[in-house]
């Protein structure tokens, strides 16, 4: 059965973005960026929220920006093809190799888990993730952890007041002092 794995940069202090709405701090450095486009090569399809979605929408045409370096233009001919479903009930359309969702999150993570397909089911955002871990769909927790407290903002964690139990299954520190963690959940 495919895994529904939830991916964010992250503060120390738990946010991913700042309490102002910026996450500059999560830029990542050359070494930082290869493991992304590592990651996300095992990725089968990616359930975005309408913000990250919004977000990640530059993609779609940095292939054509000059000032682009390799690893970023190897990002973009990865995440371009990679199948996308957006939450939102705001959004009337979507582009590029993303639809809208049909139905709600648990309907749409059982019908992918069913498919005969290859890679992760990635969840992006955390408020399409604390839906997903309130109702325990989320198998695997990757957390890159930068150096910096911000002291409020976006939680990683959802806050549903249950207690989960993790499992180390992964660990690396970077050059940069940013620190990957990814945590199997325990069944």
């Amino acid at each position: 059965m495919r895994s529904v794995t939830y991916s964010m940069s992250i503060s120390l202090d738990g946010y991913i973005v700042g309490p102002d709405g910026s996450f500059q701090w999560t830029v990542p450095d050359e070494e930082v960026f290869r493991f992304w486009i590592d990651e996300i090569r095992g990725v089968g399809v990616h359930l975005l929220g309408r913000r990250l979605y919004e977000t990640m929408l530059y993609w779609e045409t940095a292939d054509q920006d000059r000032s682009l370096d390799a690893s970023e233009l190897e990002w973009a001919g990865l995440w371009n093809p990679l199948p996308k479903v957006v939450f939102s009930r705001t959004l009337p359309a979507v582009q590029g190799n993303a639809r809208l969702a049909s139905g709600g999150l648990t309907e749409e993570i059982e019908r992918l888990r069913a498919e005969p397909a290859e890679g992760d089911i990635a969840i992006g955002g955390a408020t399409l993730a604390a839906e997903a871990a309130a109702s325990d769909l989320i198998d695997e927790y990757r957390a890159m952890v930068y150096p910096v407290l911000l002291g409020g903002g976006i939680p990683f964690f959802p806050q549903h007041e249950r207690r989960v139990d993790l499992e180390l299954v992964e660990t690396r520190t970077f050059g940069s002092k940013v620190v990957y963690l990814r945590h199997r959940v325990a069944r």
